[in-house]
């Protein structure tokens, strides 16, 4: 009897004592506010990496908007090289943290009109493992409409004129934990005209035996 008195004097004890009461509220709630904390951090870091994407689609679509060998005597040739290099600046700028060619893909297309007056997709360029095609059409390709979104379509007005079309593929890679917004795929595109007269019978080669970015390829680098 005597140890049940003093239990219920325990328990009378305990239900009265309020010493403890903040931090057993802390301990409740902390989780909660943890977890909405950590998915603010990944909401925003998905915010960033959708910009990022964007941003890099837009930059190597107006830096092909300019490349070129420069001469008064021609229209500009545009190599091989030229794009490689748009190509590894792309990399460059997107950083080894966001993993851009193992975990995305950059497709560059040059969209002009033929004599028949249809729109064309005359060449095609591409880096990194993701496998994907472009959304919009393969080299060769010929369209009824521009390349595009239904409704915003960009178009090579004129036989002397190309569009240099950029699609960014990659797949979102979580800051936290792919718990909170999974593994979404983000995709970007851009599109400039290009800025002076070119030579768009091909793309030219400083080095036959060199190999060019085709489509066909699934690499991290340029090779």
């Amino acid at each position: 009897m005597s140890r049940c008195r003093a239990i219920s004097r325990l328990l009378r004890r305990l239900r009265w004592d309020r010493s403890g009461l903040a931090m057993t509220e802390f301990a409740l709630i902390m989780p909660f506010f943890l977890t909405a904390g950590l998915y603010g951090v990944e909401l925003a870091n998905y915010s960033y990496m959708n910009m990022r994407v964007g941003q890099l689609a837009a930059q190597i679509a107006d830096n092909a908007s300019r490349i070129g060998d420069y001469s008064k005597l021609q229209n500009r040739k545009v190599y091989e090289s030229d794009i490689d290099d748009l190509l590894i600046g792309a990399g460059l700028q997107a950083g080894t943290q966001m993993d851009l060619f193992n975990r995305g893909r950059i497709i560059i297309s040059s969209l002009e009109k033929n004599s028949s007056g249809q729109q064309y997709i005359h060449w095609q360029r591409c880096l990194g493992k993701k496998n994907v095609t472009s959304t919009y059409g393969i080299q060769g390709a010929t369209r009824t409409v521009g390349m595009g979104p239904a409704g915003n379509e960009v178009y090579a007005l004129d036989t002397k004129e190309a569009v240099m079309f950029v699609e960014v593929q990659y797949d979102y890679l979580p800051l936290v934990s792919a718990s909170f917004i999974g593994t979404p795929k983000l995709v970007s595109i851009s599109s400039f005209t290009v800025r002076s007269s070119r030579d768009l019978s091909q793309l030219y080669q400083t080095t036959p035996s060199s190999p060019s970015m085709t489509c066909d390829k699934f690499t991290t680098t340029v090779a």
